[in-house]
């Protein structure tokens, strides 16, 4: 059975209402999900990036997937919007409380530098407004070579025809470079009624160029390709990677399983061990039983 991921709910600072978006994703089927706090940075005025919210200030008890056993999984996520690569800080400190790290360019020259240097995990398309530029096959292919992902949402699609018009132009437009290659399709909503299953997402990937299969897959084997990602960027590239094991406890310690005594007696019929000297002398040396007549 397929995982299906929404790795884009916006953060709202209703509680309540962020708590229903994360019910209604289970309920949906989706098995992970990702709170996407958008950061917009200025020169003028540099705001501090803000610390994801930890999920137990959310539940005491996460929300059972729709058909599964488990718990749905709940990550962090942050969005740059920016017009200028200066705009972006490289490995600053506060990324390391994110799970998932986006960019959304709104320049060509961001765009260029987002895909062929930037250490990011999602590539986030413009669909409330018309493309300021027009996509590029060179640093399209380079972002697909380098694992970064595509991200369209449909959250605005649903809630104006305006933005529909958009929201389609721009994902046919990238979709002739891409070829439906790394795209991931989410939400982008902060509200439980524009929420759409699985299978509805497919559905729509199928209006914004995907093939079937690639619609399929943006809801779920492309995103976990995204995570993966992800986990390698936040431990040196995949290389190192340390996790902290229980210790044993005294309980296990205590009941090892005692030593084999090479003189118990046999059960019946079985033949004992063999001698030291059988095991130093040579197969063909061996000294042979006779068969019991």
């Amino acid at each position: 059975m397929s995982v299906f991921m929404d790795l884009n709910i916006s953060f709202t600072k209703d509680i309540k209402r962020l708590r229903n978006l994360i019910e209604t994703a289970a309920n949906l089927g989706f098995s992970t999900v990702a709170i996407n706090y958008v950061y917009e940075p200025n020169l003028k005025d540099k705001r501090v990036i803000p610390k994801p919210m930890q999920v137990s200030a959310l539940f005491n008890k996460l929300p059972v997937v729709q058909g599964k056993s488990r718990p749905i999984t709940v990550l962090s996520r942050l969005t740059i919007m920016a017009s200028d690569a200066s705009h972006f800080r490289q490995n600053a400190a506060e990324f390391r409380f994110y799970d998932l790290l986006a960019v959304q360019p709104t320049s060509e020259k961001l765009f260029h530098a987002v895909c062929m240097m930037m250490d990011v995990d999602i590539i986030c398309i413009t669909v409330t407004e018309k493309l300021p530029f027009f996509f590029k096959r060179a640093p399209v292919k380079g972002a697909i070579e380098r694992g970064l992902a595509f991200e369209i949402s449909y959250s605005a699609a649903i809630r104006d025809s305006t933005m529909r018009r958009y929201t389609l132009a721009n994902s046919a437009c990238l979709m002739e470079r891409c070829k439906g290659k790394n795209v991931i399709v989410s939400s982008g909503t902060d509200q439980p009624l524009e929420l759409r299953g699985p299978y509805d997402i497919s559905n729509l990937g199928l209006l914004f160029g995907l093939s079937e299969g690639d619609s399929k897959a943006a809801v779920s084997s492309t995103c976990r390709s995204v995570l993966l990602h992800a986990e390698t960027r936040r431990t040196a590239c995949g290389i190192i990677y340390t996790i902290q094991t229980p210790p044993e406890s005294s309980h296990q310690q205590g009941h090892e399983a005692p030593p084999l005594d090479d003189n118990r007696p046999t059960s019946e019929g079985a033949e004992p061990p063999p001698d030291s000297e059988d095991l130093a002398m040579p197969p063909a040396a061996k000294r042979t039983k006779p068969a019991p007549i």
